[in-house]
């Protein structure tokens, strides 16, 4: 066995490596928006509406850390 064929076998088997871990990717990210953990179609806005004025994709509460640099 040469190094040739030993690149061979290394390159197929990565890349059915990274093909499963696309495929297990884009599972979790379905299975999480039927959750409801989170809304891609809300966060995919970013992109388009991206202007000064415009009203924040996510209205949570500030961090902590945030807070402190408000304080000062």
């Amino acid at each position: 066995m040469g190094l040739r064929e030993l690149q061979g076998y290394a390159s197929f088997f990565m890349t059915i490596f990274l093909v499963v871990m696309l495929y297990g990717y884009i599972v979790y990210l379905y299975r999480s928006e039927k959750k409801g953990e989170k809304d891609y179609e809300k966060l995919g806005k970013i992109a388009l509406d991206d202007e000064l004025d415009s009203t924040p994709v996510n209205t949570s509460d500030p961090l902590p850390s945030d807070e402190k640099e408000q304080n000062r």
